[in-house]
């Protein structure tokens, strides 16, 4: 199972504990970030197809159906493939996956491949670049576990990633800052995972060290001033996978996200963001999801 299904199953969850008039207000904003070509808008006033990829998701979570006019424009998006970043060109694959009678565009992987590889076996944001990043690993591995394909040379991705554990337990998310964070950490056990590897030991103590207990959240790092949504959703996420207990948090981090919500029926990702986006709102409905098990 790709890890994007693996996610969405858990994100259904989230629907017992909001109800149905919270489900409703949060169709409501997601319908109401729909671009008029079809794609979903982000922070700006275009569509974007990495919030397009968010809408999507949170519409399938809520067991809603996909509007008729995101198809042609995932259709559109393919003719120009080429010209994406990295990541808008991860998005797209995701896109692309939700049509099983949709192809990726020829050319594709190869393309990603010999931009976005890095020289030590992993991928990266940026083109032809010396080292990769946890992140950029993960959404790479999405564009072939998506639509069912073999991702090549897994053992030297496996390489790069070992390369980013840290001293304090966790993975940084790249080589220039060995730092470990909750969202690079959670993103190598989801890989290690994927590819059939041991999870090293040691893991879920570290994600314990970037709970913010007064809050009832996760950091991004053990360092961080406050937590945030996607750290707090993508540990919870990793320590289920885990398989790793924490009843003792389920109410603490249920009244965190509770602070995030908004009345509009979004959620914003910290107590700093005052704008909510579909990209938080979908973590939103992960997170709950995860303590509803």
């Amino acid at each position: 199972m790709s890890l994007r299904l693996e996610m969405l199953q858990v994100a259904r969850l989230s629907q017992v504990p909001l109800g149905d008039s919270a489900c409703t207000k949060i169709a409501e904003f997601i319908a109401a970030q729909q671009h008029t070509d079809g794609g979903f808008q982000g922070r700006g006033e275009a569509s974007d197809l990495y919030y397009t990829s968010f809408g999507a998701d949170a519409l399938t979570a809520l067991q809603l159906p996909l509007p008729e006019m995101l198809r042609p424009f995932v259709e559109r998006q393919q003719e120009s493939f080429a010209k994406l970043d990295f990541v808008h060109l991860c998005c797209l694959a995701r896109l692309t996956s939700l049509y099983p009678d949709l192809t990726l565009p020829p050319g594709f992987h190869p393309h990603l491949e010999a931009t976005y590889r890095s020289a030590d076996g992993g991928y990266a944001q940026r083109a032809k670049a010396k080292t990769g990043t946890a992140y950029a690993a993960l959404l790479a591995h999405g564009t072939y576990s998506d639509h069912r394909l073999t991702l090549p040379s897994p053992e030297k991705l496996l390489t790069a990633i070992h390369a980013l554990r840290c001293p304090d337990g966790g993975y940084a998310n790249d080589l220039d800052l060995p730092i470990g964070g909750s969202p690079p950490t959670a993103a190598a056990v989801t890989l290690l995972r994927h590819l059939g590897q041991p999870i090293p030991h040691g893991i879920p103590e570290f994600f314990l060290t970037c709970f913010h207990p007064e809050s009832g959240g996760f950091k991004a790092f053990p360092q961080a001033p406050m937590p945030d949504l996607l750290s707090t959703a993508v540990t919870l996420h990793a320590l289920d996978a885990l398989q790793f207990p924490y009843p003792k948090l389920v109410e603490p981090i249920l009244d965190f996200v509770d602070t995030l919500w908004l009345p509009r029926g979004a959620f914003i990702g910290s107590w700093a963001d005052a704008s909510p986006d579909l990209e938080y709102t979908y973590y939103g409905l992960l997170a709950l999801g995860h303590l509803s098990l």
